[in-house]
């Protein structure tokens, strides 16, 4: 196997499909990704907004831009200066065109950047950290997101965080929670919150309950049978996946972790 090259792997794949498809998860579809995103959307403005007061803050960056999810979520969240970043000149290029008012420029976040200079109130880097498959380059990048943030700013991450062993492919690693935060105090940062973003709607990952793994499966095979039904299946659950992930602090897949710039 050769060495993973992530620039590469992501120009092609956002290349490829313009789309949720582009950055969710592949093989289940865009109806059931958009439900999947429907959550991620509810969660991440619900911790931000429990955090600070977004329209009361200078300036705020999102990491791994992509598609713009999060780029339109700071915006809704009345945030007045919005600056973007990927590691693809694609997805710069078409966000460029679809959000001309946010500052947006090219970076590998674990190699770094001019702008990356204490001068953000708040950080978002979602779903992107477990693509970072070398150890030297996820210290870098974790240090590179706290370098970015100006004293006592806020940092948003998503990821899976187990009590359990690391899980590994060519494109991604999943972190016990342990090694995040190591990573995390080493870069002068310090947890303060961690909230569950799926229950029901993404793959079980720190859990041995079979039923939770017996639903996966079965949610796996519908969208595989029918990217119609599977988005069905999304559209029902969806409401009792809000419910899960507002009444539980533990998690049993994505989390969202909440992190503030506490040394220089």
């Amino acid at each position: 196997m050769g060495v993973f090259d992530p620039r590469a792997y992501w120009e092609e794949r956002l290349e490829s499909a313009k789309g949720l498809e582009g950055v969710g998860y592949v093989g289940l579809g865009h109806a059931f990704n958009t439900w999947m995103y429907r959550v991620r959307r509810h969660v991440f403005k619900r911790v931000v907004r429990s955090h600070m007061d977004v329209s009361d803050q200078g300036s705020v960056l999102d990491v791994g831009s992509g598609t713009g999810v999060y780029l339109r979520l700071w915006k809704e969240l009345g945030a007045r200066q919005v600056s973007g970043c990927d590691i693809t000149d694609t997805a710069v290029a078409r966000l460029g065109k679809e959000l001309p008012e946010v500052d947006l420029f090219r970076m590998d976040i674990s190699e770094g950047h001019a702008k990356l200079n204490g001068t953000y109130d708040a950080v978002s880097c979602m779903d992107v950290l477990f693509h970072v498959v070398e150890e030297e380059r996820f210290d870098k990048a974790i240090a590179n997101l706290a370098g970015a943030l100006k004293p006592k700013g806020l940092l948003f991450i998503s990821g899976n965080f187990p009590h359990r062993e690391t899980q590994s492919e060519k494109h991604f690693i999943i972190r016990g929670i342990e090694r995040y935060e190591a990573a995390i105090a080493a870069a002068g940062l310090q947890v303060v919150d961690r909230r569950p973003m799926f229950h029901l709607l993404n793959r079980p990952m720190d859990t041995d309950s079979r039923g939770l793994h017996w639903w996966w499966d079965f949610v796996e095979r519908v969208c595989r049978a029918s990217y119609k039904l599977g988005g069905l299946l999304g559209a029902v659950v969806y409401p009792l996946e809000l419910l899960l992930v507002r009444s539980r602090r533990e998690g049993v897949s994505t989390e969202m972790m909440v992190c503030v710039r506490v040394h220089p």
